[in-house]
């Protein structure tokens, strides 16, 4: 066979020869049949015998005219693919049959080479039908080894355009792959010389990529790499060059320098033995003084690490040296660090030492200088959490959630980013413990608990109350997450709240409350009036200031409402309904939105507002899961149990409908006696008028507590019963039962709590009311003293009393609340009784307590404090009835010597007045706490003095409008009207004048420390015309004071003139020296209870008072308060006081009115210091010539008297008279200062109403004392309440 097809392809050469011009044709045929024949001929074996070398020779010579016709005859340079493909078959299988020999002389070599490696290039074409022949001419090649030639005939360019070629036209096909690279590896063993160049193409192509997304190169330059490891002696060559490249990388092509470390990172990818060699060289660049270096070295080294672990262990000080570029002086270095530790982890997520290191470094860069490198370690770290979160270290997890208070330099990014991260990280967890793979872990519930926090954070809208929403309620949970999933989680967290997180939940939900509480239906109407349109956009302005950005949405409220689209404000009616408040809701959102589509101009602000009108955090299928969870607590965790109850608690507070239908799970929980009832009681307290039981269901039990139960469950027992039942029959039924059981001495304390909340809704029981108060008062004063003395209870702190003091207590607490609710008239008469106890509980404790028990001074610390915490609470609603001596008592507790006393008592204020439930006169205790104490409780004394200032500054202003103008009687300035008067009864006080300065520093020091705080521009955020105001408010008030008497006691005038020319130079040295620039008169009332109108004749032709002290007397006063302040620091933790030059240091026009000194009308009681009213006149005008070279403007002074009639100021002058009677009812009297520093620039009703009364109703001065508990009987109204009409102490 082999012999005849040998004869045949012996012919077609010749035939071949033969023809001068042959033709297409004739060629094809030719090689097609000699290809064929070719084939069928096997390769014989190296000859050995002399017969077999007769063969070779014999099928050498048969194939020699084939071998002349192709290179002899211009087939190797036709143009036709086709022939060119024949011959080159033709070719290979020459070199096949011929091999070890070529077939070819040297001279025809290369151009029989140039005719395949072209036939190479056209494998590009994957679509050509000649495609699969190429292939097999590339299999062959690469089976016979016979591409080693061209080396040896020194044809190196060629073998360059053919691996060029060969990464060029390969295809991601195993057997192209396969073929080049076994003819490259083959080539690259024979190269010598050459295989550096040889190598660099290769490399080269490891890390070039293609436009169009193919691989293929960089996939066949990874196997020649790969097979290149294998080999022995190349990869001895591979390795000795990528060494040199380290210590000369000029010895690489130019076109490899600047793919450096990339080669490196790809040859340990796909080969890292290869890499083991050069390792110890890359520390080196790692060190090097180049900042791209090492970044370069960071990114080669951390994959390295990465994709083989095992360096780093085998090669310590190259992973040390890696650890050290975490701390690199470049920021660069450290993020390109952070993001290699990321790799490192996730490839390695359970190697030990080193990956643990790794996270170190990390935590490490989380309180690095710069906020983008602790940016990037946050996400670094979120993303490896996020990566496995059953190893989350829970230590790394706190610190990156720290990063949400991040508190360096421009740290907006860094919380925002973090914020993001966690949400993602925390979102994954929710999921996982979902599909069952993870258990609620309390460090991943810490994550919402620190979100909660960024509330506080002033300096980025996005962290405010209004944007947190959104973050709780559509960040937070996957959006497929089950409520009952959602609400297990929140148990958890909410096990995890303290007094922050439930301060900014509250007010999350507090202002959510706020929003669905608007009516909306009265005012979207298609009424175009002007006042119908003021009712609009007061309404939008509310609603917008639930919004992060207020302004734009303020402006798309007012758009939507020119659209006239009536179905988007019905659609909020609907859901601002409470009914609403399920899932139901969220639906009618969803609907509603798809229906508008994203694309409509609205739907970025829609989505937002309906989100805050439905029920996007809470719904009552929450409630519901709550109770479940409550009923079906098989792990009885107390602690879960707590928290559920809590969070039950926090919802109803401000969302109470959302228990309606929740009665029968309510009942079960009850029948079970949980260890949570009280604070189930506590949620019926709040939400029982929208639950509906069955009266003889509920009522037996709650009855048994408010007989049986404790302090704490007989309070929320006794309002459950109010909110669920409305019968007056049953409450006078359990009215007496208490009584009964009082009068018995059975279970006392609670008996007394109960009474004190169920008396108030008892009505027509007076006379039992009256008799109840009558043995409270004896009990109070009379009761004897217990067996067991010695029992001691546990207070909040270490301080502890008897039980006898705290049941002395309870009865007091018991009186207070009977006069606080009850509106009988023999409350009114005993209120004077009851405060003559409280001041003398606060004069004389050692009367109220076992002077022989041994918790004695215990026992007078806490009836001091119940006495003061008592008149606090009375204030509200008796503050006529507190008289001057009963206020200095009750205030200088702020001074008591036991700080659990001084404590409680100002945190008390501090509350009250927050509320606005407290005649604002009280805050002088911050100024007399201000002095005692450590630098810790000093400091906490100026927050709640900012506080109270910057809170009532915002009230008083917003009364500008509706007030009588320019009477100086509701801005926290007025407190020094009070604290003056308290400070004046100083026993170190002299009535001389006094050399040594120190005393009247150690005096004044309440008095400098709020003059600071008034004229701190910091307080105030920067708004220097409150602060202007301020000063002007202060100095009326101290020119207004020198001009008048101690209304108690005459003696203290001098001692009250001091003060007041001590302060003026205090405030004129702390606004340096602005105040003598200021004439503008003002109008200061002053309570006549304290002062009065001096009955002496003052020379009318002087300017101003004349001065106590000299001005170098009154510097060393000042420098004796300011060394007074350095030494307790603590106390003035201000940045900044007023500035130097103000702005509203100008003058203002003189006004037309003057309602100034006036004397009101007479009443019954000398000791209001809370409700204040023009009223009647009396004019004095007094000149006082001014001393040394401080300038005086004259003041009008006179006395004034205030009503308790509610909205007095609104009824016409012309209908006065017919109040007269009533005005008599008032119990103080004020005097009227017209001062130097205010007056209203216009005359308004109001103020002329006020000099209408007062002319009309002028009286004598002498009806300002009255007897003690002899108050005519009237309704009162809280002295503390929202309105200001002609009540000037109201508090709003």
């Amino acid at each position: 066979m082999d012999e005849s097809s040998l004869q045949f392809v012996s012919e077609i050469g010749r035939h071949l020869a033969q023809r001068t011009r042959p033709s297409k044709d004739f060629i094809v045929k030719s090689l097609r049949k000699a290809a064929n024949a070719l084939s069928q001929i096997k390769q014989s074996p190296q000859p050995r015998t002399a017969k077999e070398l007769q063969a070779a020779k014999k099928q050498e010579d048969a194939l020699k005219p084939l071998s002349n016709a192709v290179v002899c005859g211009g087939l190797l340079q036709h143009a036709d693919k086709e022939v060119r493909l024949l011959v080159a078959m033709c070719v290979t299988e020459l070199f096949r049959l011929m091999a070890p020999e070529p077939p070819f002389e040297d001279e025809h070599l290369r151009d029989v080479f140039k005719l395949i490696i072209n036939l190479f290039e056209d494998l590009a074409d994957t679509a050509s039908p000649f495609f699969s022949k190429r292939v097999k001419v590339l299999e062959i090649m690469a089976q016979l080894k016979c591409c080693v030639i061209m080396l040896e005939i020194n044809c190196l360019d060629l073998v360059l355009e053919m691996f060029n070629i060969f990464f060029s036209v390969v295809r991601d096909e195993q057997l192209l792959i396969s073929a080049m690279t076994s003819i490259m590896i083959n080539i690259l063993y024979e190269s010598e010389e050459a295989f550096q160049q040889l190598l660099g193409v290769v490399l080269l192509n490891l890390v070039k990529q293609k436009g169009d997304g193919n691989f293929a190169a960089e996939n066949l330059a990874a196997s020649v790499i790969k097979t290149c490891a294998q080999e022995d002696e190349l990869n001895l060559l591979a390795c000795g060059f990528l060494v040199s490249c380290i210590h000369d990388r000029d010895a690489m092509g130019s076109g490899l320098k600047q793919y450096y470390y990339e080669i490196f990172s790809k040859v340990f990818e796909c080969a890292p033995e290869m890499l083991l060699s050069v390792i110890p060289s890359l520390i080196k660049e790692l060190s090097a003084d180049e900042v791209d270096v090492r970044i370069k070295a960071v990114n080669l080294v951390g994959k390295l690490f990465a994709l083989q672990h095992r360096v780093a262990q085998k090669y310590p000080d190259l992973f040390v040296e890696f650890l050290k570029r975490f701390s690199d002086k470049s920021v660069d270095v450290r993020i390109s660090a952070l993001q290699c530790a990321k790799v490192f982890y996730l490839a390695n997520p359970y190697d030990g030492t080193e990956s643990r290191e790794i996270m170190t470094s990390v935590e490490d860069r989380l309180l690095d200088s710069d906020e983008q490198v602790r940016k990037q370690a946050v996400f670094v770290a979120c993303d490896i959490f996020s990566s496995n979160l059953k190893l989350v270290s829970s230590k790394l997890l706190s610190h990156v959630s720290e990063r949400l208070r991040d508190i360096k330099a421009c740290v907006i990014t860094v919380r925002k980013s973090a914020l993001q991260k966690l949400v993602r990280v925390y979102r994954d967890y929710c999921k996982k413990c979902y599909e069952g793979s993870m258990k609620i872990s309390n460090h991943f519930e810490e994550i919402p608990c620190k979100i909660m926090l960024l509330c506080y954070d002033k300096d980025c809208k996005e962290f405010r109350f209004q944007n947190l929403e959104f973050v709780l309620a559509d960040d937070l949970f996957p959006e497929d997450l089950p409520i009952e999933e959602r609400t297990n989680h929140w148990i958890h967290m909410f096990s995890l709240f303290n007094f922050p997180h439930e301060k900014a939940f509250n007010t999350i939900l507090a202002q959510k409350r706020s929003l669905i509480t608007m009516e909306l239906g009265n005012f979207f109407q298609d009424i175009c009036l002007e006042e119908m349109q003021k009712k609009i956009d007061s309404m939008f302005t509310k609603m917008a200031a639930f919004f992060p950005d207020s302004h734009k949405a303020e402006e798309c409220l007012h758009k939507l409402n020119q659209i006239k689209d009536n179905s988007v404000f019905q659609l909020l009616e609907k859901l601002l309904e409470e009914q609403a408040f399920t899932t139901i809701g969220q639906t009618m959102k969803d609907k509603h939105l798809a229906m508008i589509g994203d694309s409509n101009p609205t739907y970025e602000f829609l989505r937002p507002l309906f989100s805050k009108c439905s029920s996007n955090i809470f719904s009552s299928e929450h409630v519901r899961c709550i109770l479940d969870y409550l009923t079906n607590n098989e792990n009885e965790n107390r602690t879960l149990e707590d928290s559920s109850a809590n969070f039950l608690l926090a919802i109803v507070r401000y969302f109470p409908s959302m228990l309606k239908g929740s009665e029968k799970q309510f009942l079960l929980l009850l029948e079970q006696k949980s260890p949570v009832n009280d604070k189930l009681i506590e949620v019926m307290a709040k939400a029982g008028c929208h639950m509906s039981f069955n009266h003889s269901d509920i009522y037996p039990f709650l009855r048994g507590i408010c007989l049986e139960g404790t302090r704490g469950q007989a309070k929320f027992a006794g309002s459950a019963i109010v909110a669920l039942c409305s019968e007056q029959s049953l409450f006078r039924k359990l009215f007496e039962e208490l009584i009964d059981s009082l009068y018995s001495e059975r279970n006392v304390p609670t008996i007394l709590q109960s009474l004190g909340c169920i008396t108030q809704y008892v009505s027509n029981f007076e006379t039992q009311v009256e008799e109840i108060t009558s043995y409270i008062f004896q009990k109070i004063i009379q009761m004897e003293h217990l067996d067991d003395g010695h029992c001691a209870t546990s207070f909040h702190d270490t301080a502890q009393c008897s039980d006898f003091c705290q049941l002395k207590i309870y009865w007091l607490k018991a009186l207070v609340k009977i006069s606080l609710h009850y509106e009988g008239s023999h409350v009114e008469r005993s209120i004077n009784g009851l405060m003559e106890i409280l001041s003398r509980m606060l004069r004389e404790s050692d009367y109220f307590v076992n002077t022989t028990a041994s918790s004695c001074e215990n026992d007078k610390a806490h009836i001091k404090l119940a006495a003061a915490k008592a008149i606090l609470r009375l204030a509200r609603k008796w503050d006529l009835h507190i008289t001057p001596q009963t206020f200095q008592f009750c205030i200088l507790i702020a001074k008591d010597s036991s700080l659990f006393v001084r404590g409680t008592f100002l945190r008390k204020i501090q509350k009250l007045l927050k509320e606005h439930k407290l005649p604002m006169r009280f805050a002088c205790a911050f100024a007399l706490a201000a002095t005692n104490g450590t630098g810790d409780q000093q400091y906490q004394t100026y927050k709640y003095m900012a506080e109270f200032i910057r809170d009532y500054t915002i009230s008083a202003r917003k009364r500008e409008t509706s007030s009588v103008q320019g009477v100086i009687i509701d801005c926290p300035a007025y407190v020094l009207v009070f604290l003056i008067h308290v400070l004046s009864r100083n026993n170190e006080f002299p009535f001389e004048v006094c050399p040594d300065e120190k005393i009247y520093a150690d005096i004044c020091s309440p008095l400098f420390f709020i003059l600071q705080a008034l004229v701190d521009i910091n307080i105030v955020d920067g708004d220097l015309d409150i602060v202007d105001d301020a000063i002007l408010h202060i100095v009326s008030i101290f020119r207004a004071i020198r001009k008048v008497e101690d209304g108690v006691d005459a003696q203290m005038t001098t001692k009250l003139h001091m003060l007041a020319e001590i302060g003026i130079f205090i405030l004129n040295e702390l606004s340096h020296g602005g105040i003598s620039k200021l004439q503008t008169p003002g109008q200061i009332l002053l309570p006549s209870s304290l002062y009065r109108v001096s009955p002496v004749k003052i020379d009318t032709s002087s300017k101003c008072p004349t001065s106590c002290f000299d001005e170098n007397f009154l510097s060393r006063i000042f420098q004796a308060l300011k060394e007074f302040t350095l030494a307790h620091p603590q106390a003035q933790k201000t940045a900044k006081k007023f500035p130097e030059h103000q702005k509203g240091q100008h003058d203002v026009k003189k006004s037309n009115i003057n309602i100034g000194g006036v004397l009101d009308l007479a009443s019954c009681k000398p000791n209001d210091l809370s409700r204040r009213e023009i009223t009647n006149a009396k004019t004095v005008k007094l000149d006082i010539p001014s001393v040394k070279r401080r300038k005086c403007v004259p003041v009008s002074v006179g006395l004034h008297e205030c009503s308790t009639i509610e909205k007095q100021q609104k009824i016409p002058s012309k209908h006065f008279g017919k109040t007269k009677e009533s005005n008599l009812l008032s119990s103080s009297d004020s005097a009227c200062s017209k001062g130097s520093l205010y007056e209203s620039h216009v005359q308004t009703r109001n103020s002329k109403r006020a000099a209408a009364c007062s002319l009309e109703n002028a009286v004598t001065n002498s009806k300002h004392i009255v007897e003690p508990f002899k108050c005519p009987r009237t309704k009162r109204k809280d002295t503390s309440g929202s309105k200001v009409g002609g009540n000037f102490f109201e508090i709003s």
